[in-house]
């Protein structure tokens, strides 16, 4: 472990230009990785805090199939709307990039071409999943079928989202086309891959042994568990049009696979960057002096645990990173965010809905984060922290300080009696801060760090509140004076240690205290509270109070709901849709169809299968047996005596060795339950011919 780097590398996951940046990718990654490095410079070291948007990849071409657009109108648009909501936000990058850019193309091909020199890939004719109607082979994205693991119906070809198991496509169960909806056929491509088996050893030593103690138990025993499998090559090349083109020899038609070119973009980040400062961006990658960490989502822990840092050791001549702090993920009112069906808070939404208040966004998140398990937000969660916390802690004890420092000293800072044992113990308690908080952040105990902050604040107020100087000021105007005085060094201290968790607020209070000048000398600033006898000194003139943070009134958070609540409702309208009108069907051909009401006698389910259920059924003609793919969605005892419709000349079909002696009529509610199609009337009886 580099205990002394001279540097810091900070990367940030590369937020993918299909969508805008919502509050799962602000928990999961982008506050975290903002409070570490502001918590970094203040501390005086040197540091690069890189991302950039990820443009390449299938997402793209299929949100721009979608839209009738090009991939690159897609990802421009969207990475207007990413890089201006980053900056509102405040988010500190040194540079926000881009994997369309020059830079990021040149840098790639390179990466990829030394490996390629060095004989670090395989290359391997195999066969892959091919859309005939379609004409071109299916990255993995353009493939859903079943989960081989999980039996997750939805899956994609490179990852399940309802198991997380990482995928080829064709490990598919029934795999289909998204382009067309065809089965796809096998068909032979030439592809490189990179052999991450032969590095399996090495990953062993470097994160099961060395990293065992300082990872994360989240990120070590996802990469345990993937290890633990045993790795297999994977493909680096893609026959895809949007990307970066192979550049070699036998490349021509494909494109560097999207999760090889992305983490690169940390790098061509900082080139751009080093090129802009005047600094050499080489040390930030090369020398063993300095500490990479990548700030990134569970969902992309195999990347940047295991792919990315065999591609580094690949090639030779980079840094590994010294630690991934991924996140779990954070879920909306209860239900998992989805961009695909807009449920999300949208940061550039948020931003407009609550002006000037993105600290309490970012404090709300920070205290939800989800650090070691996945965590909720809720709006009226987000009401009562800022009202009860940032309002009646923080806010109160600053707006105390400032207005009586103004009604009693004309806004002066008094000079300071002897000091009590109260206060000497606080000014103590005061200066022990910054180490307890300093601490929790080099954990990466983001959430634990900013209680830390708060809880300075709750000094303040304790104290004033035990001290009482607004009764004391009419017998003991001395005392007040030095009580005063400390308040105004707790409230100084705040307006420092609390940068890196509330930027925009730290700033409003130096401007309140007249501290806005920056910090001089050779002390850090985040050292000062410790080592400076006075933050704030005798004499110094303050400004007028003004409130640090409002309250959020009830309206405000049902207008939020009610954007949910639409949400929702779109998403099962959009449920309902009718499926397309099938071929069409003659009059003799209905007149063919003899359906019955009957009633279902006997059901159970039938063993071995996760769907099947056998049923009899009196149809007023017969007894019957009829097999139906009802079991997921009804319980054998709940259907005993309903009565359904039923196909009852169906021609006979053996199900797992069961005859099945007709069909049951069913549909999908909004929610997509099956239903059953019954006739209204409780009094028909079984036998009546639908007409």
């Amino acid at each position: 472990m580099n205990k002394n780097p001279q540097r810091f590398t900070i990367t940030a996951a590369l937020p993918y230009t299909n969508g805008p940046i919502h509050i799962g990718h602000l928990a999961g990654v982008y506050v975290p990785a903002d409070i570490y490095s502001r918590f970094l410079r203040m501390q005086g070291h040197d540091v690069a805090f890189v991302c950039g948007s990820d443009e390449h990849g299938v997402p793209i071409t299929i949100k721009a199939k979608k839209e009738g657009v090009s991939p690159q109108d897609v990802v421009d648009k969207y990475d207007a709307i990413i890089k201006k909501s980053f900056e509102e936000f405040g988010v500190s990058f040194d540079n926000y990039s881009r994997t369309s850019g020059k830079t990021h193309h040149e840098t790639a091909s390179a990466f990829f071409k030394k490996m390629f020199e060095d004989g670090k890939f395989i290359e391997e004719t195999t066969k892959q999943l091919y859309d005939a109607e379609a004409g071109q082979f299916l990255a993995d994205r353009f493939v859903t079928g079943t989960c081989p693991k999980c039996g997750n119906e939805e899956a994609y070809g490179d990852q399940c989202e309802s198991c997380g198991t990482s995928l080829n496509a064709t490990d598919l169960i029934n795999p289909k086309s998204t382009l067309t909806g065809a089965v796809p056929t096998l068909k032979e491509t030439r592809h490189w891959f990179l052999p991450l088996d032969q590095y399996e050893d090495w990953l062993k030593e470097w994160i099961l042994k060395g990293h065992k103690a300082d990872w994360k138990s989240n990120v070590y025993g996802q990469v345990k568990s993937w290890i633990d499998d045993g790795l297999r090559p994977r493909a680096v090349t893609r026959d895809l049009d949007w990307g970066i083109p192979v550049p070699v020899e036998g490349g021509e038609g494909k494109v560097l696979y999207v999760w090889f070119d992305a983490p690169i973009g940390y790098i061509s980040s900082t080139k751009e960057w080093a090129a802009r400062e005047g600094k050499d961006w080489e040390p930030y990658w090369k020398d063993e002096n300095t500490k990479l960490i990548h700030f990134i989502g569970k969902d992309n822990i195999v990347f940047h645990c295991i792919i990315f840092p065999v591609m580094l050791k690949a090639h030779g001549d980079y840094i590994l990173p010294e630690n991934v702090p991924a996140n779990e993920f954070l879920n909306l009112e209860g239900k998992k965010l989805s961009t695909s069906k807009n449920w999300a808070v949208w940061l550039h939404e948020y931003l407009e809905d609550f002006p000037e208040q993105q600290d309490v966004l970012r404090y709300v998140l920070t205290a939800n984060a989800p650090e070691t398990k996945d965590n909720d937000f809720t709006w009226k969660d987000f009401q009562a922290r800022n009202n009860n916390e940032l309002v009646a802690i923080f806010g109160n004890f600053i707006n105390r300080v400032v207005v009586l420092t103004n009604k009693y000293y004309n806004g002066i800072v008094p000079q300071p009696g002897e000091y009590s044992e109260v206060d000497r113990k606080t000014i103590e308690e005061l200066k022990a801060y910054p180490s307890v908080i300093a601490s929790s952040i080099e954990k990466y105990r983001f959430r634990e760090a900013q209680g830390e902050l708060m809880n300075l604040a709750r000094l303040g107020n304790k104290y004033l509140a035990d001290e009482e100087p607004w009764k004391l000021i009419k017998t003991d105007q001395e005392r007040v004076k030095t009580i005063m005085y400390v308040a105004l060094q707790i409230a100084s201290a705040l307006s420092i240690i609390s940068e890196p968790f509330l930027p925009f607020t730290s700033e409003k209070l130096k401007r309140m205290l007249n501290q806005t000048e920056e910090a001089s000398g050779a002390t850090p600033e985040w050292d000062i509270i410790g080592t400076k006898e006075a933050l704030i000194e005798a004499g110094h003139q303050i400004g007028k109070g003004e409130l640090l943070f409002s309250k959020i009134d009830d309206q405000q958070i049902e207008h939020q709901l009610e954007k949910l609540k639409a949400t929702k409702t779109a998403n099962e309208m959009e449920n309902q849709k009718a499926e397309p009108q099938k071929e069409t069907a003659s009059f003799e051909d209905f007149t063919k169809m003899d359906m019955r009401v009957g009633t279902i006698i006997e059901a159970k389910k039938m063993p071995k299968t996760k769907k099947l259920m056998v049923l009899k059924v009196d149809t007023g003609l017969d007894q019957r047996t009829i097999v139906s793919g009802i079991a997921e969605h009804f319980k054998a005892e709940d259907i005993i005596g309903k009565k359904v419709t039923v196909l009852v000349n169906l021609a006979p079909r053996k199900l797992r060795g069961v005859e099945s002696e007709g069909m049951i009529l069913m549909t999908e509610n909004a929610e997509g339950k099956l239903v059953f199609v019954n006739p209204d009337e409780a009094n028909v009886n079984n036998g009546t011919t639908i007409n």
